[in-house]
């Protein structure tokens, strides 16, 4: 197989190229040149928003193009329309973002999506997401397959979720544990939603499929004690009720990453129903392996991750949580 990865570089990207790798693939990364691409790889250099920011894809043919872009749905459109006659499919990592909110709990791909436009520049990431669905689709058709995840957590996240609890639990002491401990969670380590998008994209699947794990595959105490299990640090966990969070003005998602009291925010994001994916062969790893692999990961990096620019930075300051806390 040659595929054509677009990005390639950081974290989903970065997982799927070195997935493609590992099958004894022929990649292609092109990318902005601000990180090295994987080893292996034959790098093209090009600024999707910029003239002339595609003329080094003007020859060549590829039988997969993946395409993790989140910007200005522009960029798709003109990157599937300059590649639907040399390339077999065009896989579009896309989000679960893309459903309209609020969405009930056990939503499947049929529900009701944002406003979008292949033509768009960049607006919120719901409508860019969307619009770069649309683009996928009016330049493949049915040779367009769209890959709507949800939250995305493992080894290489740029995002500061997963590396900051990691950090947090080695770090000891009592800890504020938001909600309870059954409070369950749905995501998707990179590696799986790499190993599925390859496995679907060769075997010629097209149109739009949820990929995260099923609902339950984690609680929040499970992600927690692996978090301790994976660092060796004693886990002191406080749990502490969503509506004490709410009154300290604790920000859940932001300065506690992955947390989401339970109500219409948490069956938008950890609701999502998956059946189509598992159908198409999607299997989730432990949270365990995920986390133990992400800290694997981190500490080769003396414990401090890449960050996006692009995103905040998460976690709540020592301070407010031993105050929180009483400590």
């Amino acid at each position: 197989m040659k595929l054509l990865m677009l990005g390639g570089t950081e974290f989903v990207g970065r997982a799927i190229t070195e997935d493609a790798l590992s099958r004894g693939w022929e990649v292609t990364v092109f990318h902005r040149g601000h990180h090295a691409p994987p080893p292996g790889t034959t790098a093209l250099r090009g600024d999707r928003t910029a003239p002339g920011g595609l003329d080094a894809l003007a020859q060549g043919r590829w039988d997969l193009v993946v395409d993790t872009w989140g910007g200005a749905p522009t960029a798709v459109r003109d990157s599937a329309r300059l590649l639907a006659g040399r390339a077999g499919r065009y896989v579009y990592i896309s989000s679960r973002s893309v459903y309209a909110y609020p969405a009930p709990a056990g939503l499947d791909e049929d529900g009701p999506v944002v406003e979008g436009s292949p033509d768009a520049e960049s607006t919120a990431y719901a409508e860019d997401k969307r619009g770069g669905e649309l683009a996928a689709l009016d330049a493949f058709g049915d040779r367009a397959l769209l890959v709507r995840a949800g939250l995305i957590i493992g080894p290489y996240e740029n995002v500061g979720r997963l590396p900051w609890w990691l950090n947090r639990v080695a770090r000891g002491g009592p800890l504020l544990a938001p909600g309870h401990p059954g409070l369950q969670l749905q995501y998707i380590d990179v590696r799986d939603l790499a190993r599925w998008t390859l496995d679907a994209g060769s075997a010629g699947l097209g149109g739009a499929y949820n990929l995260v794990s099923p609902v339950g595959h984690a609680t929040m105490n499970s992600l927690l004690e692996a978090c301790a299990a994976a660092t060796g640090a004693e886990f002191e966990p406080r749990w502490t009720d969503s509506a004490v969070i709410e009154k300290a003005g604790i920000e859940p998602w932001v300065e506690l990453p992955i947390y989401l009291p339970e109500g219409e925010l948490h069956d938008y994001m950890f609701g999502g129903d998956v059946t189509k994916a598992l159908a198409a062969g999607l299997v989730c790893r432990p949270v365990e392996e995920t986390v133990a692999d992400t800290w694997t990961w981190l500490r080769s990096l003396g414990g401090v991750a890449p960050h996006r620019p692009d995103r905040p930075q998460k976690g709540i300051s020592a301070e407010r949580e031993a105050a929180l806390l009483g400590l």
